[in-house]
């Protein structure tokens, strides 16, 4: 069986408003990137980004120290024993995983509804999708997914143009036998980031 590349009656309905959303909400969350009004979704990936690093941690037997996230977008986890070169790629990796399993939920009303669920922030929005006429639930769920999933745009600036402090893309280098540096491991995790958001 070969594909399809013309992809002809591809798509429904939905699935075009659906295809149209992403794109409209990605060209405004990468416009709006490095505005204030996108802080409080990026704080979210950031905790995120730490929880995936201490969800690593403790699978491969270590012990969480302690986790912080900070209002300038930074946060740091603390850890102690673990696999280190899997915890460290965890944060960014898991950053773009929870971004993909939010625009998964955000394809279902009832996984929306659980995925709401698991983020404090948008209480409100399924209090107001429940007991008004405003139906919004769905797309601030695809558009917290895609912030998350965009996190690649902050992996390059985090880790590829940095060029103060030590990312964990340089963490990395030290310990890895690869001969990388921290960019070139930047660029890895951008690139992996960049294919779980195209998987979507």
């Amino acid at each position: 069986m070969s594909p399809n590349w013309e992809l002809k009656d591809c798509c429904d309905r939905d699935q075009k408003l659906f295809l149209a959303t992403v794109g409209i909400f990605t060209i405004v969350i990468l416009a709006l990137w490095r505005t204030f009004l996108l802080t409080p979704f990026k704080l979210i990936t950031v905790f995120l980004h730490e929880a995936s690093h201490a969800i690593a941690c403790k699978l491969t037997c270590g012990e969480v120290m302690g986790m912080e996230v900070h209002a300038n977008e930074g946060g740091v986890t603390q850890t102690r024993g673990g696999i280190y070169w899997l915890i460290l790629p965890a944060g960014y990796l898991g950053s773009s995983f929870w971004g993909m399993l939010l625009i998964l939920a955000s394809t279902d009303l009832l996984a929306a509804r659980i995925a709401a669920g698991f983020i404090i922030f948008i209480a409100i929005v399924w209090v107001l999708q429940e007991t008004t006429t405003v139906r919004i639930l769905r797309y601030v769920i695809l558009f917290i997914g895609i912030t998350l999933g965009s996190y690649s745009v902050y992996i390059y600036d985090d880790l590829i143009s940095r060029r103060v402090n030590s990312s964990d893309a340089e963490k990395f280098a030290e310990i890895c036998p690869c001969p990388c540096n921290g960019v070139a491991w930047g660029v890895i995790w951008f690139m992996e980031s960049d294919l779980v958001h195209v998987a979507d």
